[in-house]
């Protein structure tokens, strides 16, 4: 099959667009270059955006995860995450589960109502309030049930849920599948791309959540991995992260590049598992045939 042939116009057009996508590139690498960089810096040498190899220095690194704050961290992390995306991803499937079918008394107006609380909310001393009355306060429970549900998700999940073809839930129900046996057996196991993209979505959100735990934790035993990086960089309680007699075997920048690395360094590992389903699950859920 012959290639067609590009006029000179499209061709600087490819150009142009080649040069665009490679400058966006640059720009996004070159910091996270630099901060991996700078978190291998030895003792007395300056940041650089090079490095020797023969001058790396791991001393950041081990300060930080011989650490046992950091661990405590790291586990509200992993509970607030894992909790979070459990919890958001079961009251999104119930919701948009229901809302998907045209069927539904009042479907519009939920939808509506929904739709009204994404463009406005009650402020923050409001749900402050709401939550010290819950009893929620200094609890876990404060972080995972605020914002638990994502509108965004839910409307994406729910066209997604509608573009499933009705004759498999028919021939469910034929023979003779309730509404919870045709979600639990038909709809889900189909779902499998937008339920890991919309997971990862919350997963992310979690991980890097940091406002939530301020406002409402108060215990320093609670506080996830983000609150330990936002002091170490910010400069506040450094002493009660790195602590013991090699406290001065890297430099401050080390120590602060290392810790935004090591907090990175999970959702990058887990991206490239799901990422495979990431666009047909977005794509999927956003548009109709």
């Amino acid at each position: 099959m012959r290639k067609r042939s590009l006029s000179p116009g499209d061709r600087l057009f490819e150009w142009s667009i080649d040069l665009f996508l490679v400058g966006v590139l640059v720009v996004t690498l070159v910091p996270l270059w630099y901060v991996v960089m700078v978190s291998f810096l030895p003792f007395g040498k300056s940041p650089s955006l090079f490095l020797a190899p023969w001058d790396w220095s791991f001393e950041a690194y081990a300060q930080l995860i011989f650490q046992p704050t950091i661990w405590r961290a790291a586990l509200n992390s992993l509970v607030l995450t894992l909790g979070g995306v459990a919890i958001s991803l079961t009251l999104t499937v119930m919701a948009a589960y229901p809302l998907s079918r045209r069927e539904l008394p009042g479907r519009n107006l939920i939808v509506g109502l929904i739709l009204f609380t994404f463009l406005f909310n009650a402020g923050l001393i409001p749900t402050f309030l709401v939550v010290k009355d819950l009893g929620l306060l200094n609890t876990y429970w404060s972080v995972l049930l605020n914002g638990a549900v994502s509108v965004y998700n839910l409307l994406v999940m729910k066209t997604f849920f509608q573009s499933l073809p009705e004759s498999l839930e028919e021939a469910a129900r034929i023979d003779g599948a309730n509404d919870w046996q045709v979600l639990w057996h038909v709809v889900l196991p189909l779902s499998r791309p937008i339920l890991l993209t919309i997971g990862l979505f919350y997963g992310v959100a979690n991980w890097n959540n940091f406002f939530e735990p301020i406002l409402f934790l108060s215990d320093r035993s609670l506080m996830p991995l983000p609150v330990v990086l936002r002091d170490i960089l910010t400069g506040l309680n450094v002493a009660e992260y790195v602590e013991g007699t090699a406290a001065q075997a890297a430099p401050a920048e080390a120590l602060k590049m290392a810790a935004v690395v090591l907090i990175t360094l999970p959702m990058l590992l887990v991206y490239p598992w799901i990422q495979r389903y990431f666009t047909k699950g977005v794509l999927i859920g956003s548009v109709k045939e």
